[in-house]
């Protein structure tokens, strides 16, 4: 389950076939005989050949091609887990051009184009702001792979090299920020790691609290609030759907023998931990020195694998005044309760985005003359998402709202960006807009990212009859361009009795 083999179909070019190894969490064992834990780390090399007119790429520091034989060899000169060792690559055709001199981007040769116009001088920054919170970058280079569109995750955080969707590139840098997340693996992840899987908020959670420093350095503290607001709001939707007190939503899962970590991924990981993070920032309570804080606890554990006590004890032993005055055992903030019980986190950064705009299109009938004095031409990716989650939040809205609001905002119901096209599709099928159901096929033809699939398909399962019947048809036309886990998934939905039946 470890190798993934592509037809031509589930590539961009539908020429050649197309392989890319995925070992994370467990699933490297099944390829190479190894200690397959976050626990263990390791050294390697590795020589692949391929056919002719393929290229391979790797998790490596160095690679070197020998063109008689067309081999390629590689080497990881820094010790590393074995999970991220997802970095074998053969490819129809896949391309590379340099962005600047320790990155370039790698992709099918009809996105090349767009991947370097989409990325140049971009990744520059966000590593050049990284290194001067967290210290030194360590693996050399940093390249990005743009995988086929049938890749279900948004990005894999290999060291040197990250494996991402093609659907960041949307043509006007409006989701260039997401790398900024892989990024931040470079120093939370795969220099400091989670000892076992059981813990993988220590590699999440310090990540996003990593990738919002970076992200309000770049674009200041208003976008980053946006940001971590539409976080907060995946968050509330998990525990909505799970239950507060289920066990996987406690920042430390125990995990049975024979579970696989992968089915205990959830958001609260990610944004509970960002949540301790925060708290541990907020407990500080002057940024710079967190800044100088997280730098000593990467330079302490470089290298290392480590469990929650080891970085709390860190955390104690560098703030003894901290220590002395008990915060660990502050009621309601313990530190074991953050760990070890379920449920909504104790505290929560303070997050001041307004609804103002959501709440007059969701009023009937319409204030047009309030809507258009609200400016939306220079909002970002994340004041765009946070209103369009509003707008569903409180759908359906009251007849002929939609309709005025797909006319009035193109620069939503037309987007490019994928992240605006899932809301838009989200809307469309909560509001039953049938005349724009064409736009939610399109965006399901146009990619294959599990995050944007199986939402779209469970929205047109709950919904209306014309819904499950675009469902119906849509699955059976791109099927065969899905990973095959995530076309179990879709149908897992369609088999399931639909809302209302």
């Amino acid at each position: 389950p470890q190798v993934c083999w592509l037809t031509p179909e589930q590539t961009a070019g539908k020429q050649k076939p197309y392989m890319y190894t995925q070992g994370q969490a467990v699933l490297n064992r099944s390829f190479f005989p190894g200690f397959d834990t976050p626990g263990v780390k390791s050294t390697y090399s590795a020589t692949i050949k391929v056919p002719e007119g393929f290229t391979a790429v790797m998790s490596a520091t160095t690679w070197e091609k020998q063109e008689k034989d067309n081999t390629f060899t590689f080497k990881m000169s820094q010790p590393i887990p074995s999970y991220p060792l997802l970095s074998r690559c053969g490819v129809g055709a896949i391309k590379s051009t340099m962005l600047w001199m320790k990155s370039r981007v790698w992709a099918e040769p009809c996105l090349i184009e767009a991947a370097k116009k989409e990325y140049d001088g971009v990744i520059e920054e966000f590593l050049v702001v990284g290194e001067k919170l967290f210290g030194p970058y360590v693996w050399g280079r940093y390249d990005v792979l743009f995988m086929p569109p049938s890749f279900p995750f948004g990005g894999m955080e290999n060291p040197c090299i990250t494996f991402v969707t093609p659907c960041l590139l949307a043509g006007d840098r409006s989701l260039v920020d997401v790398i900024i997340h892989e990024i931040s693996h470079s120093w939370f992840g795969n220099l400091v790691t989670n000892a076992n899987w059981g813990e993988f908020w220590l590699n999440e959670g310090f990540t996003m609290f990593a990738q919002r420093r970076i992200s309000t350095v770049v674009y200041g503290a208003a976008y980053t609030c946006l940001e971590a607001a539409t976080g907060r709001a995946l968050l509330r939707q998990h525990m909505d759907n799970t239950g507060e007190d289920h066990p996987l939503n406690k920042l430390r899962v125990k995990i049975e023998p024979g579970v696989n970590p992968d089915d205990t991924y959830n958001e609260t990981p990610y944004e509970k931990g960002y949540c301790f993070v925060s708290y541990l920032a907020h407990l500080v309570g002057d940024q710079s020195t967190f800044d100088a804080f997280l730098q000593a606890y990467v330079n302490r554990f470089k290298f290392q694998s480590i469990t929650a006590d080891d970085a709390l004890e860190f955390f104690l032993e560098h703030f003894p005044e901290l220590k002395k005055k008990g915060v660990a055992t502050i009621p309601g903030f313990e530190f074991d309760r953050w760990l070890n019980t379920p449920g909504w986190p104790p505290y929560l950064p303070d997050l001041s985005p307004g609804e103002t705009l959501a709440e007059l299109w969701a009023a009937s009938p319409l204030n047009l003359e309030a809507i258009k004095a609200v400016d939306i031409a220079a909002w970002k990716t994340y004041q765009l998402i946070f209103f369009l989650d509003k707008i569903l939040q409180k759908s359906p809205l009251p007849g002929g709202n939609v309709e005025k609001l797909s006319e009035t905002y193109p620069k939503i119901s037309c987007a490019q960006n994928a992240e605006l096209r899932l809301r838009w599709c989200q809307i469309v099928l909560k509001n039953n807009l049938e005349a724009e159901f064409g736009k939610v096929k399109d965006f399901l033809h146009s990619q294959g990212k599990q995050k944007y699939t199986l939402p779209l398909y469970r929205a047109m399962w709950s919904g209306s009859k014309s819904a499950r019947a675009l469902a119906v048809e849509t699955f059976s036309a791109t099927a065969a361009q899905l990973h095959v886990n995530v076309r179990n998934y879709v149908k897992k939905i369609l088999d399931a009795a639909p809302v209302g039946s």
